[in-house]
């Protein structure tokens, strides 16, 4: 076999995110429809092209009114007529004069103020008095207070969540420019996995890497191809040398530890990929290995994150490093987004960095993790109650009240 890389031996957790947010090449670009593009980057600014709001409007129901008197109090109204959001209005507000108007209407010429409805006495159809005095341009929204024609909306790098959507099409935004989405195949490796129950025979277990991996890519907002490739080398090797040039990313479960049946290196390799990193200083997930695969004639690049079979370890290592390797390619490599929270109990020390999984929570204003129980990496059953992944120190006691780093999981 060629290409075998050199073996540098276990790395840091911080060494091997700096390696898959750095090393990748940024994916291009494509034009889209805005509200097909959720959970996608941005790849190129945007700038508004109209005021927001684009006309003066009510931020009431209740009535426009023009008044230059200092207190208001008591003062009577003629009313003129009624302005609805969304219909168009070329009424010209006098001295003295008020029109009803709903939330959102198109402010009159004249208005001094809105006064909503709750502070206002109708005395006839015609006519209405304000209970209290209100001050001037009360309850206005002026054009462009928000956004202004021609003012910057978004960043190259910016997360086209649902906030982001929402505010992009309320400017008017129809189209974006966003990094293409990551094509992307998970290969589920062992024999010892059965597909359907109907395979469940003595010596096999349930697949629960493949069902996990399917709907984390759903939730991260694309759709992967999902093969099961049983423990034969020359079946692992065809699988890679199929998707190298057709795929950005090949995600692979077990295999990539030193055993007998771990054909995911040694085939890597013979498929042309090289070696980035093997082996991290963590707990679970120590086997990560991450290669890269170019062709010089099309330039095309493949990357190819080695995951451990036991499934904890797949989950917590897609949460850390498959989403940086995606959002890498996508033009963020800014990494895991730590928050710093308070342990709430003692913890002992390990040779290795461990990532637990974690139960957070507010308690008076502060927010403290609680560990739970069942951290191996062949046990998920606390995912129904984790909500964080939370970073220990290697070699280091730890007791209540120290400080660590983690990060939430939403999925």
């Amino acid at each position: 076999m060629s290409g075998c890389g050199t073996e540098r031996g276990l790395i840091s957790v911080d060494e091997a995110i700096a390696l898959i947010s750095n090393r990748p090449k940024k994916l291009g670009s494509i034009q889209q429809i805005l509200q097909n593009s959720l959970s996608r980057y941005l790849a190129k600014e945007i700038y508004s092209e109209i005021n927001l709001p684009s006309f003066s409007q009510s931020a009431v129901d209740g009535y426009a009114l023009c008044s230059h008197a200092q207190d208001l109090n008591n003062q009577k109204f003629q009313v003129t007529g009624e302005i609805r959001a969304g219909s168009e209005s070329h009424d010209i507000l006098s001295e003295g004069q008020a029109i009803r108007i709903f939330t959102g209407g198109k402010i009159p010429e004249g208005t001094t103020h809105v006064a909503r409805q709750e502070i206002v006495e109708v005395v006839s159809a015609q006519e209405i008095s304000l209970t209290e005095h209100i001050r001037p341009q009360a309850d206005i929204r002026f054009t462009g207070e928000e956004i202004q024609n021609g003012q910057l909306l978004a960043q190259v790098g910016q997360f086209l969540n649902i906030g982001s959507l929402a505010a992009l099409s309320m400017a008017g935004v129809q189209t974006v420019d966003v990094y293409r989405a990551p094509k992307v195949a998970v290969l589920v490796t062992g024999d010892e996995v059965a597909e359907k129950a109907e395979d469940l025979a003595e010596g096999k277990i349930f697949d629960a890497n493949g069902p996990l991996l399917k709907a984390w890519f759903e939730d991260y907002g694309l759709q992967v191809e999902l093969i099961h490739v049983a423990d034969e080398a020359a079946q692992v090797t065809h699988y890679f040398n199929e998707l190298k040039d057709s795929h950005d990313v090949i995600i692979t479960t077990g295999g990539v530890s030193v055993g007998d049946y771990d054909f995911v290196r040694p085939c890597a390799f013979e498929a042309g990929f090289e070696q980035v990193f093997w082996k991290v200083k963590q707990k679970p997930g120590k086997p990560l290995f991450f290669a890269e695969y170019h062709n010089s004639q099309t330039s095309h690049s493949c990357y190819l994150l080695g995951l451990p079979g036991n499934p904890a370890a797949v989950y917590v290592s897609m949460q850390i490093y498959g989403k940086s390797l995606l959002d890498a390619l996508q033009g963020n490599r800014q990494g895991p987004e730590w928050f710093t929270t308070i342990l709430e109990h003692d913890l002992k020390e390990d040779a290795r960095e461990r990532f637990l999984r974690m139960y957070a929570y507010f308690d008076a204003g502060q927010l403290k993790v609680k560990s739970l129980a069942k951290q191996q990496s062949h046990m998920l059953s606390n995912l129904m109650q984790a909500n964080c992944l939370v970073r220990i120190p290697a070699s280091t006691k730890l007791e209540s009240g120290a400080l660590l780093k983690g990060i939430f999981i939403s999925n």
